[in-house]
């Protein structure tokens, strides 16, 4: 005959643990599957593929926020964790508005599939916001002359409705899936964080990350 098995205290409170904790990994082993989960644009990505961290960032270039981030934290970010190969971060277009959306389809032309072209163009965009957004033409120009595009391939660029449905299409994947839903936006190794931060706050986060 079987005995009833009698729960400690010690036992219910760590079959408590586990009930508690379990949606949590479970919501983070989704959102992991839906990261991976390839976008109808490819990856523009710097650092190892293997890195133990990967950084997702999703962002606007008309974006305040993701252009203070590009200026204050990015480049911390880049020497001490991306370069170094802790850390393999990929950006990801979520554009707020038409100037955005211009923007992105730009860095992505002057990229030309080429990752270190791609963050040298957002770069160069984050540091003219002002511009963009009020003489967006000219500056798009002036951008893309500096990777090689003529007008007339800007301008072709722009329009490039195949372009534009793909960035569409990964940013609507965003939204309902991932609920991104302001930027900038950033998932550490699935982690969703929101909003500006300051590098020692994101080194915090990568430190504890490098712990586990």
């Amino acid at each position: 005959m079987l005995k009833p098995v009698r729960l400690t205290t010690l036992s219910l409170l760590v079959l408590s643990a586990v009930v508690m904790l379990t949606p949590a990994y479970a919501d983070k082993a989704q959102t992991m599957t839906l990261l991976a989960k390839p976008p109808a644009l490819p990856d523009m990505a710097l650092g190892k593929d293997k890195a133990p961290i990967t950084i997702i960032e999703y962002s606007s270039l008309t974006c305040p926020h993701c252009a203070a981030f590009e200026e204050n934290v990015f480049p911390m970010l880049r020497s001490k964790y991306i370069d170094t190969g802790k850390v393999r971060f990929v950006s990801r277009e979520f554009p707020l508005d038409i100037q955005a959306a211009a923007a992105s389809m730009l860095a992505r032309c002057a990229a030309n599939g080429d990752a270190p072209k791609y963050f040298e163009a957002t770069t160069m965009l984050f540091k003219q916001q002002g511009p963009l957004m009020e003489r967006t033409t000219d500056t798009l120009k002036a951008v893309g002359g500096r990777f090689g595009l003529t007008a007339e391939a800007v301008e072709a660029c722009v329009k490039d409705q195949v372009l534009l449905d793909k960035l569409t299409a990964d940013q609507q994947f965003a939204f309902d899936e991932l609920k991104v839903d302001a930027t900038p936006t950033f998932f550490i190794n699935g982690e969703r964080l929101r909003g500006a931060m300051s590098f020692e706050e994101f080194e915090a986060k990568l430190t504890s990350h490098l712990k586990r």
